[in-house]
C-alpha cells in the first residue's frame, strides 16, 4: 500500500491531467468541460487505486486472489453513460463524439495515475491535447477545398412540418450537417431553421434544396456562403 504522499501524489497529478483535456473543452464551451474532465481523472485514480491495494485484509485469507483488474475495468464500460450523454444532448445531429472520446482517455488517464504509471499518463495527455488542439486548423486547411461548407436557412409552418422531417430530409442526401439552430420570427408563425452543411459539390447543395422547397410546409429554402 503507497504511503499517504504518494497517494495524494497520485489523486493530485490525476486532477491536474485532467485540468488541461478539460479546459480545452471548456474553451469551445462543451458541456463536458473542466469540472468534469477533472472528476472523471481523479474518479477514475481513486478506483485504481482502491482495485490495486483496498482488498488488502482479504488477501490475509489463503483462499482468496485478488485480481486487481476486475474493478478498474469497469471504469472503460462504465464510463460510456458520460459520453452517451453528451452525444445525445445534441438531439437530430450527432454532436459531441470529441467529447466523449476525450472523456472515455481522460478516464484511461487516470487508471494510469492511479496504478502509478505518470510517464505513461504524461505522455498520453500530451498527445490528447495535441489531437484536440492541433488537428482541427491541419483538417480545416486539408478537406475545405474539398468540400463546400454553407449556412442553410429552413423557413418552415410548424403546424404542417415537423423539425425532424427537415433534419430527415437532409438526411437523405450526401451533404453532412454539422450543426444546428431553430430560430423563431418574430410576428409570424413560422420557425426559422439553420444548418451548417458540407457538400462535395454546389449540385448537392442544389439538391438538397430544392428537395426541400417540395416539401409540404417548407416556406422557403436558401443557402448563405459560411
Amino acid at each position: 500500500m503507497p504511503d499517504t504522499g504518494e497517494i495524494a501524489l497520485r489523486l493530485l497529478a490525476a486532477a491536474f491531467l485532467g485540468s488541461a483535456i478539460g479546459l480545452e473543452r471548456e474553451r469551445l464551451l462543451w458541456a463536458a468541460g473542466l469540472r468534469t474532465h477533472m472528476l472523471v481523472c481523479v474518479g477514475s485514480a481513486l478506483i485504481m487505486l482502491v482495485s490495486a491495494f483496498g482488498f488488502g485484509d482479504a488477501l490475509k485469507n489463503p483462499d482468496v486472489v485478488l485480481d486487481p483488474s476486475r474493478v478498474a475495468a469497469q471504469v472503460v464500460s462504465g464510463i460510456g453513460f458520460l459520453g452517451a450523454g453528451t452525444i445525445l444532448l445534441r438531439h437530430d445531429v450527432i454532436r459531441g463524439l470529441t467529447t466523449a472520446a476525450s472523456l472515455w482517455t481522460v478516464a484511461a488517464i487516470g487508471l494510469a495515475v492511479g496504478g502509478g504509471l505518470y510517464l505513461p499518463a504524461v505522455i498520453a495527455t500530451v498527445l490528447i491535447l495535441g489531437i484536440l488542439m492541433g488537428l482541427k486548423p491541419l483538417e480545416n486547411r486539408l478537406f475545405s477545398q474539398s468540400r463546400q461548407r454553407r449556412t442553410l436557412v429552413v423557413e418552415i409552418d410548424p403546424a404542417r412540418i415537423s423539425r425532424a422531417a427537415v433534419v430527415a430530409s437532409i438526411a437523405r442526401e450526401t451533404v453532412h450537417v454539422k450543426e444546428t439552430q431553430t430560430l423563431a420570427i418574430a410576428g409570424e408563425a413560422h420557425q426559422a431553421l439553420q444548418f451548417l452543411i458540407m457538400a462535395r459539390s454546389d449540385a448537392e447543395l442544389g439538391r438538397v434544396v430544392e428537395a426541400l422547397r417540395g416539401l409540404d410546409g417548407v416556406v422557403n429554402a436558401s443557402l448563405n456562403l459560411f
